[in-house]
């Protein structure tokens, strides 16, 4: 078994004695800085001119400077942009304002691993990633609980980069969950093959194939819906809870034999042979370049399959139907559209 790090293995003081710099204040970067704030740690955000997120990071309280200036300050740079920005805000402002003894810390090993970035000998590289969104790291962080996180060492130049990368951690809130030891190679393939096989590709594509059969069959799309995506969140809510058997005991018998007598006619060993193959795809970093070479380029097919994606027959009976749910979240058509905007 896994060893799991807990407060109790994580020395504090380690990282309240450095200077840290968070580059980014989206989704990660806005619950790492704060976290890291509140458990007492000195923090100043980086972000380019004229970031609409300037303004957020210094009404939440802090000192904010471009991100040269703040790599130039800081001990601990935090890099936690998107991966397809890391090359070109490395290259111009974080990379040349590494000196020797600092730490570069992400939080997915792509850019390391990958090599769209290359850090300099004498300093330390560590990762450590969260296993959930950041608005779920600091909401937990301030009911005094955390998200689990895994660390990583990539280049150790003080000897002390795993001590450090624990003591960040802890300022995070992570080891309150339990933080678990990997390495960059590790973290970064098994978290492509997740996302592309399983919980988005995986799953997006299992749920508009569904409910597209049920539609294309004669059913109503509204039933189609709520058969094939909107009972989906009771279903994980389950498996989250308790593993996969505490599903099937929670289910009908009925829903409990067709998991058995059918899900493996739909994902089959044809479908096993395809997830084998994306392995592959990610572990020689065929993906990886792929990946690069559109943002390269522009990203245009990139924004042609999201707005594809956001046309589909079953967004749009989806909205006609959340817009009734009055208990549901406010504001996630909008963060939506913002992301579509912002990434154009």
């Amino acid at each position: 078994m896994a060893r799991i790090y807990h407060d109790r293995d994580a020395d504090l003081t380690r990282i309240l004695g450095k200077k840290i710099g968070v580059i980014g204040y989206g989704s990660q970067g806005h619950a790492h800085a704060q976290n890291a704030r509140d458990s007492g740690c000195e923090v100043r955000v980086g972000l380019y001119p004229g970031s609409k997120s300037w303004e957020k990071a210094e009404r939440d309280g802090f000192a904010v400077g471009t991100a040269a200036e703040v790599s130039a300050w800081a001990d601990v740079i935090c890099l936690l942009l998107p991966d397809q920005h890391h090359k070109a805000v490395f290259a111009e402002s974080v990379g040349p304002n590494l000196a020797l003894g600092d730490t570069l810390l992400v939080a997915h090993g792509f850019s390391i691993h990958f090599a769209t970035i290359s850090p300099p000998p004498g300093v330390d590289v560590v990762m450590v990633a969260p296993k959930g969104p950041g608005h779920m790291l600091r909401r937990l962080y301030t009911e005094s609980v955390g998200v689990p996180a895994l660390f990583a060492v990539h280049q150790d130049a003080s000897g002390e980069a795993a001590a450090l990368a624990l003591s960040y951690a802890a300022a995070i809130g992570s080891t309150r969950a339990g933080v678990l030891q990997t390495s960059f190679k590790e973290e970064t393939e098994t978290d492509l093959f997740g996302e592309q096989a399983v919980l988005c590709g995986g799953v997006t594509k299992l749920v508009t194939s569904g409910f597209e059969t049920l539609v294309e069959a004669g059913y109503q799309p509204e039933i189609a819906y709520f058969e094939c995506l909107h009972e989906l969140k009771l279903i994980v809510d389950l498996l989250y809870q308790g593993g996969l058997s505490y599903m099937r005991y929670s289910v009908s018998d009925t829903a409990e034999y067709g998991d058995y007598v059918s899900g493996p006619r739909v994902v089959n060993d044809e479908v096993k042979r395809t997830m084998q193959q994306l392995l592959s795809e990610i572990q020689d970093g065929s993906f990886a370049g792929r990946w690069v070479a559109e943002c390269d380029t522009g990203g245009e097919n990139f924004q042609a399959m999201r707005a594809a994606g956001r046309e589909h027959q079953i967004e749009q009976v989806g909205a006609y139907l959340r817009s009734m749910m009055d208990w549901l979240p406010k504001g996630a058509s909008a963060e939506t559209e913002t992301k579509a905007a912002s990434a154009a």
